[in-house]
């Protein structure tokens, strides 16, 4: 199976998306094998801070050395020099918080898939337009449920995951399903900042289990 068709297949059938950062190589590695322990199979690292091209060759190689069935993304990519940056270092899909069309080129013509942040209908039909099979719907709190049923009635057949705010909360999750997401994308709500802190990895690992409980009793 392609990188392309195998990455949305596992984003769908895993139903949430977990993304993150962290300053510290050792923390993300830690972070990535609780994640994995917990049944995850699909992974978001973010490009949000000066350590993150390292960090995410660490994890690279913690891929390659013990999680290989591990598909390991980057979110956060705004410009092609990041895009180009990242396909070289191994990134199985690229993850934008806008539509970027030369960002999408690159990643698509390296055979990944490109999943953007998108707002408005407009967005969403660009979006479209340059090749995205599944967009991010971001900010999510800010639109809600609601707004996926609206652009679901214009946009048949379009896969749609809402990143930014979706909470850790079966009532929630429930209602992003119901409207009719194809997966939900879990960042702080999930991976906290107080659990990076005090590296706790223990309740991350209970917590992950919980969320795709969340997903599953919600489908």
């Amino acid at each position: 199976m392609k990188t392309k068709d195998k990455t949305i297949r596992t984003i769908i059938s895993q139903g949430m998306l977990p993304l993150f950062f962290h300053h510290s190589a050792e923390v993300s590695v830690d972070v990535t094998r609780t994640l994995y322990k917990a049944g995850v199979r699909v992974i978001e690292y973010t490009n949000r801070g000066e350590a993150a091209l390292e960090n995410f060759k660490a994890l690279k190689k913690l891929q390659q050395d013990e999680l290989t069935d591990l598909l390991l993304g980057i979110g956060t990519i705004k410009t092609t020099s990041e895009a180009i940056q990242y396909v070289d270092s191994g990134a199985d899909f690229i993850i934008s918080p806008i539509v970027n069309p030369d960002v999408a080129a690159i990643a698509i013509n390296s055979g990944l898939i490109w999943i953007p942040g998108c707002m408005t209908p407009t967005e969403i039909h660009m979006a479209l337009n340059y090749g995205a099979s599944l967009v991010k719907l971001f900010p999510a709190n800010i639109l809600g449920p609601t707004f996926v049923l609206a652009v679901k009635e214009i946009f048949p057949g379009l896969l749609i995951m809402p990143t930014g705010g979706v909470e850790m909360d079966q009532q929630n999750i429930t209602s992003w399903f119901n409207a009719g997401v194809s997966a939900v994308g879990m960042g702080s709500k999930l991976i906290t900042k107080a659990m990076l802190e005090s590296k706790d990895y223990a309740q991350l690992y209970i917590d992950t289990l919980q969320a795709l409980q969340y997903v599953q009793i919600a489908r």
